[in-house]
C-alpha cells in the first residue's frame, strides 16, 4: 500500500486515513500522559481540562479537520470517539460536551459560513453557481446547487480534478 503525506495528512492510495488517524492517537495518547503528570502534581481538574482543550483536542481537529473527514471509515471515526470517552473517563473532557463528529461538523458549516460571506476567499471558486427558482420552499441555509453529496467542498474539488 503507497502513503502519501499531504499537509501533515497521511493519506494512502485507496483514499484512506487509517494511518493517519492511528497517528493521531498516538500523539493525542502522549499529550493525556503529560497531562496525567500534571495531575499527579497538583493542577486541578478545571486547568487540566482548558490544557486538553488547547493541547489535544486542538491537535484532533487540526488533523481530522472537515477537508479530511469524509475519507475516514466508521472504524476510524470510532476510534477516535473511543479516544474521547477515555478522555473523559480520565476527567479531561464533559460527557455532555461535542462529540469528534459534532466538533468536524461545526467546522465545516463554519468554513462553508466563511466562504459563502467572503467574496474574496481563495475557495469561492469551488463553490456552484447560485440556485434560482420561482417557487417557495423551506428556507434554506445558502442558494447554491448541490452536485454531490460530500460534505466537505475540498472532497468535491479534489474528486473533480481526479476525474
Amino acid at each position: 500500500m503507497t502513503t502519501i503525506t499531504i499537509l501533515g495528512v497521511t493519506l494512502t492510495n485507496h483514499f484512506s486515513i487509517s494511518e493517519h488517524v492511528t497517528d493521531i492517537i498516538s500523539k493525542c495518547v502522549q499529550s493525556l500522559y503529560a497531562l496525567k503528570v500534571l495531575r499527579c502534581h497538583g493542577m486541578g481538574d478545571d486547568a487540566l481540562m482548558i490544557i486538553f482543550r488547547l493541547v489535544v483536542l486542538a491537535k484532533i481537529l487540526y488533523f481530522v479537520s472537515p477537508a479530511w473527514w469524509g475519507f475516514a471509515n466508521s472504524s476510524d471515526k470510532q476510534r477516535l470517539e473511543a479516544f474521547m470517552r477515555r478522555c473523559v473517563r480520565l476527567n479531561f473532557y464533559r460527557q455532555d460536551d461535542s462529540t469528534v463528529d459534532q466538533l468536524v461538523a461545526d467546522l465545516d458549516d463554519g468554513l462553508f459560513a466563511a466562504v459563502l460571506s467572503n467574496d474574496q476567499h481563495v475557495l469561492r471558486c469551488v463553490l456552484p453557481e447560485r440556485n434560482t427558482h420561482s417557487y417557495s420552499l423551506r428556507p434554506r441555509r445558502h442558494e447554491h446547487v448541490l452536485t454531490t453529496k460530500c460534505r466537505s467542498c475540498f472532497a468535491r474539488q479534489l474528486f473533480k480534478d481526479m476525474y
